[in-house]
């Protein structure tokens, strides 16, 4: 899609709450926002989709060219997009399908949008299936008043996102036994799904440390300099999950065939590690933060 022609489809998107005309007039379509694997840049693409219960289909067809969409290897590597359908606008945790799970879901889209299946049949690649999860409707938010709101809103998504890891990694690898010699891959593609899982956590995670590392306590310690030494020994903590966050990044970079013992232990102790460092934050920080606002007050005209 030329560049010019797609941002126009973007603004009237926007500007209408998700209804477009031309060659998309009355078409299901949302647009996904990736973050550039070397860039870093987000970058916004209009896409068809399917719907699968709560959950949306997007297919990396690119028009049946020889190679993968640029937001299909954006959303690889950093799985956490942004979703805007209709007027609603949510983050999304983009997994692609494998194996028979992808050919499924291939064969779902197709009889809605039989045009996927022309693509399919013009390129040699395999058109990926991506499944886009959507929010719970029944999760209700807690109201976020004070910065200590907001920490502990973090702080419940890495816990909850942990253990979704822990689920997804045992049913991954009991899939893998069911399959000795691995003949067979395990379904539905519960390996590329604990990868993404662990990358969204991992980069979440990340940042999170690094905000916190070079705008909070920096701005704290110039209001309580007598805890100098918690936020010496949060930072050294953020140091150590690092380094266990790049040990299971290490393992991930083949699931398939990561060991089973050492990955569990690997993970078991980033658990660990991560829990008791959430609760010393909370119980350290939390009085402190609790009187002040959040989203911050605009500055001053």
């Amino acid at each position: 899609m030329p560049h010019a022609f797609q941002q126009s489809v973007i603004t009237e998107f926007r500007a209408n709450a998700g209804k477009v005309g031309g060659p998309f007039e009355g078409a299901d379509l949302l647009l996904l926002t990736t973050i550039g694997a070397r860039s870093g840049k987000p970058h916004t693409t209009p896409l068809g989709y399917v719907r699968d219960g709560r959950r949306l289909l997007v297919v990396g067809s690119n028009l049946g060219a020889p190679h993968h969409p640029d937001w299909y290897r954006n959303l690889l590597a950093r799985p956490t997009v942004t979703v805007e359908l209709g007027d609603d606008e949510f983050e999304s945790l983009a997994v692609p399908a494998e194996g028979a799970r992808r050919d499924e879901l291939f064969a779902r889209i197709v009889a809605e949008a039989p045009g996927y299946a022309d693509y399919q049949d013009t390129t040699d690649r395999v058109l990926p299936v991506v499944v886009l999860e959507r929010p719970d409707p029944d999760a209700t938010a807690p109201a976020i008043a004070s910065l200590a709101d907001k920490l502990v809103e973090v702080h419940t998504w890495l816990r909850a996102q942990l253990l979704h890891v822990h689920a997804e990694t045992e049913a991954h690898f009991a899939a893998r036994a069911a399959h000795p010699g691995g003949v067979e891959a395990p379904a539905p593609g519960l390996g590329l799904q604990i990868r993404q899982r662990c990358l969204a956590f991992c980069q979440a995670l990340e940042f999170h440390h690094t905000a916190e590392d070079g705008h909070m306590l920096p701005t704290m310690e110039g209001y309580h300099p007598h805890l100098v030494d918690v936020f010496d020994r949060l930072r050294e903590e953020h140091r150590s999950i690092g380094a266990v966050q790049s040990a299971l990044a290490a393992l991930l970079a083949d699931v398939a065939v990561a060991e089973p013992d050492r990955f569990r232990a690997e993970l078991a102790r980033m658990t660990e590690e991560l829990t008791a460092h959430l609760d010393y934050e909370e119980e350290h920080l939390l009085p402190l933060l609790a009187g002040v606002p959040w989203p911050p007050a605009p500055p001053a005209s």
